[in-house]
């Protein structure tokens, strides 16, 4: 059995951990007010968004009528139009992300801090990344559309415009924690420049690009579905075209078919990342 402790032990560990005890009564308020108003902000929010218990109720009603109709899925008879739409999206997605990655190898290399630029044009290049990746891909297909027409290039220009930018700062970051020995040990039997980057960094960040650019794959495969319903084609295009005139069992047997196509190459992807970097 412990032993009580006295007052003054309790004194003692009240000055020497005072949070232990309680918060001062100064950091409660500032709590409690804090409280108040992410209340109050979420009671805005839900009044302005029209948030009912009704409208969510009457919402999962007409969502169980649907996902009723959903059952059993069909391919209906224009199935060849959607295993076409299907092919196009994961195209539309191989091809962005493939020109996004092979573009953005010089650009991580020019945004690295470690590499060619430095200062200003080092900072202004990664503000550069930092504005295209703020904007969606799903605004840029909204663009190319009007740019260069419905269909798949449009979603590829859109891929590859979201893409490029991140990749960029993905492959600059890993530029920039590359392994100095290997690359001052290359330098050191006298090679240049060019041939300390191309034995010395390039070996050790191709692993990592390759794994990250095939995550993009995977990724870009879902999000084509996506630029498909604003006019990019692909599966996208047949699943609204579908919603449109509510043949919901087809529109069942399309998300089946994209759920598939994602896990596979999700699993493919995987496999071929852990070949690249390891099991880790």
């Amino acid at each position: 059995m412990l032993p009580t402790p006295t007052r003054e032990e309790i004194a003692r560990w009240r000055a020497r951990h005072p949070r232990a005890f309680g918060r001062p009564p100064l950091e409660r308020l500032v709590f409690a007010l804090a409280a108040s108003a992410f209340l109050a902000w979420l009671g805005w929010a839900l009044w302005l968004f029209d948030i009912t218990p009704a409208r969510i109720w009457n919402g999962l009603a007409g969502l169980g009528t649907i996902i009723v109709l959903m059952i059993p899925p069909s391919p209906g008879e224009l199935w060849t139009d959607i295993l076409w739409g299907l092919a196009e999206s994961v195209a539309m997605a191989f091809l962005g992300t493939f020109l996004a990655a092979v573009v953005a190898v010089p650009l991580g290399f020019l945004g690295a801090d470690n590499m060619l630029l430095r200062g200003w044009a080092r900072f202004s290049l990664r503000r550069v990344f930092d504005g295209l990746r703020g904007i969606d891909s799903l605004i840029w297909a909204l663009a190319y559309v009007r740019a260069v027409g419905l269909g798949p290039l449009a979603g590829v220009l859109a891929i590859f415009t979201a893409d490029v930018a991140v990749l960029a700062k993905l492959y600059a970051e890993a530029i920039e924690n590359v392994e100095k020995r290997q690359v001052e040990g290359v330098t050191a039997a006298g090679a240049k420049r060019s041939l300390a980057v191309r034995f010395g960094v390039l070996p050790q960040v191709l692993p990592v690009m390759l794994a990250q650019a095939l995550y993009f794959f995977e990724s870009n495969t879902r999000s084509a579905a996506i630029l498909g319903v604003v006019g990019a084609g692909g599966i996208g295009l047949q699943l609204s075209e579908r919603i449109r005139v509510r043949h919901w069992d087809e529109v069942a047997f399309i998300i089946i078919l994209m759920v598939l196509t994602v896990a596979a190459i999700d699993f493919l992807s995987a496999r071929l990342r852990r070949r690249l970097i390891g099991a880790r």
